[in-house]
């Protein structure tokens, strides 16, 4: 596909994305600073897309600009990250750098494997997106749903998996032994005004 074919399907794509978003051309003028006119006319393919078009609506969208632009895959883990799966499950790493703090997004599939608890040096922070997720702390046995968090030491036993209901979608933050995932801070007292 050639340039110019990718660059002619930009406008159909552009207003299939604000649609589904149920977005006016008024909204998202406001939201990117370019005018109803000008969005009117990417859409209908009479205008052509610049990148300082496309960066405001693909922003204004929270897409990446290759979602905008349907740039073919170019094959490189670092720009655009394959899923891996192992043992079963499905890991979208959302970090490229490596070493430090890790985040993926994790699928579950339904199934009812048995826990085998197991330890290693870091730290994790858990946070179920949809589904039941069963997690198996030291002597703790419980089930997450979505909204939910966990944190702990990865030195005491854990396993996390199918509760056999369904599949469950969570958040994984992992990172070095003493590395914590957030800080908590203390409010500040506000002095009594007069």
């Amino acid at each position: 596909m050639s340039t110019e074919d990718v660059l002619a399907e930009v406008g159909a794509r552009l207003r299939r994305l604000r649609k589904e978003r149920e977005v006016t051309l008024a909204t998202l003028s406001e939201t990117t600073g370019i005018s109803v006119s000008t969005l009117s006319r990417l859409e209908s393919g009479l205008r052509k897309p610049s990148l300082e078009l496309l960066l405001p609506i693909a922003q204004a969208h929270q897409v990446p600009l290759d979602e905008l632009v349907g740039a073919p895959p170019v094959g490189d883990p670092r720009v655009r990250a394959e899923p891996l799966v192992r043992h079963g499950r499905t890991f979208w790493p959302l970090t490229r750098q490596p070493g430090g703090l890790q985040a993926f997004k994790v699928l579950v599939p339904q199934s009812q494997e048995q826990p085998e608890p197991r330890t290693h040096e870091g730290y994790e922070w858990l946070y179920v997106l949809s589904g039941k997720l069963r997690v198996v702390l030291g002597e703790h046995d419980v089930v997450m749903t979505a909204g939910e968090a966990a944190e702990f030491d990865t030195r005491v036993p854990h396993w996390f998996g199918s509760t056999g209901e369904g599949p469950a979608e969570f958040l994984s933050l992992f990172g070095p032994q003493g590395e914590r995932m957030h800080v908590r801070a203390k409010p500040t007292r506000t002095r009594d005004l007069p």
